[in-house]
């Protein structure tokens, strides 16, 4: 059920909260496997983060001091295609496996306000400055790639998992426009997850906790902070077949932003979200098909949007082999 970006510069993050979910740590049926995930969100912001956007682009010049009244909003389509490949040779008494994520989709962003202030003219000084902006912004195309590696290991009803994965800074990204799709610079991030899971009595609990390293921008000369979040899931299976449940999410970052394109300060950003979620579990040919639906509500935010997203992911990968029977001996 696990499926595969937002203070950070401009309140924007490599890692995207919810990307884990229901049975994150649990060990998969080794091959190749397939998610294509259907992602929207819609957030706004104002204040701090208006003020970050209006620098990026080349809003606001370095001699002027102003307070601005503005709202930023944003609504994002992303589709994510995950191709990943489960290993049947054990490393480390535990399964490996292999995945990259692909994404392309829309950003339609806008941000309109005031900046009320003064600019330093040499020399005459501080000159009045007052501005009213109404920016509307979209980008349509890929977004960078994502590769990850993980190591799965299972004891009962326990299981647990370490990963590691990335951001391969190659997706339609442009410092001066408002509204992009890759996030222009690199970033490595790593963790581990536990899962209970019990088949006799349905109930799952999943908890996966990372950190984000992120390397400097090199079209702005910013370097985002370092990242700590936390996926959750909670869910039951009612059936075989069906599962219902809650997810959510953490988000904090935990070291301040800097680079000589910095101009906004430490900039430190949070964001929670919950919501629910149900998943299906159904044959396809000789295949094994989930189709899973998860929505998060989103609050404490600071330095950040903050809205509401929902994933709708469906995944085809190996069915698992029931056990083969062994011959009864005969005796004479």
């Amino acid at each position: 059920m696990a499926s595969s970006a937002r203070a950070d510069e401009n309140g924007i993050s490599f890692w995207l909260p919810g990307t884990f979910g229901s049975l994150a740590a649990t060990p998969q049926q080794p091959g190749w496997s397939q998610a294509i995930t259907y992602y929207h969100t819609s957030v706004s912001a104002g204040g701090d983060v208006a003020r970050s956007r209006e620098i990026t682009i080349g809003n606001f010049p370095a001699n002027l001091t102003a307070t601005v009244n503005a709202n930023i909003k944003a609504n994002v389509d992303l589709g994510l295609a995950t191709t990943s490949y489960v290993f049947a040779t054990p490393v480390l008494g535990g399964q490996a496996a292999v995945n990259v994520t692909g994404i392309y989709g829309a950003n339609s962003t806008s941000l309109a306000g005031t900046l009320t202030g003064s600019l330093n003219v040499p020399p005459f000084g501080p000159v009045p400055f007052f501005r009213t902006d109404a920016i509307n912004s979209n980008d349509v195309g890929f977004g960078d790639l994502v590769p990850q590696f993980a190591l799965r290991w299972n004891a009962g009803v326990h299981n647990y998992m370490a990963y590691v994965t990335g951001d391969i800074p190659v997706g339609s990204y442009n410092s001066t426009r408002l509204a992009n799709i890759g996030i222009g610079h690199g970033a490595i991030d790593a963790g581990g997850g536990y899962t209970y899971f019990n088949p006799q009595t349905g109930h799952e609990f999943s908890a996966v906790l990372g950190m984000t390293y992120n390397f400097t921008n090199p079209d702005t000369q910013y370097q985002s902070g370092i990242d700590l979040h936390l996926d959750w899931a909670a869910s039951q299976f009612v059936s075989k077949q069906v599962l219902v449940g809650l997810a959510g999410y953490v988000y904090k970052q935990v070291g301040c932003d800097s680079g000589s394109g910095n101009r906004v300060g430490c900039f430190e950003s949070q964001v929670a979200g919950i919501g629910p979620q149900i998943g299906f579990l159904f044959p396809v040919g000789t295949m094994q098909g989930v189709l899973s639906l998860k929505g998060y509500k989103e609050f404490a935010a600071q330095n950040r949007p903050e809205g509401w997203n929902t994933w709708l992911t469906f995944v085809i990968s190996p069915m698992a082999q029931a056990p083969v029977a062994a011959k009864p001996m005969i005796r004479k």
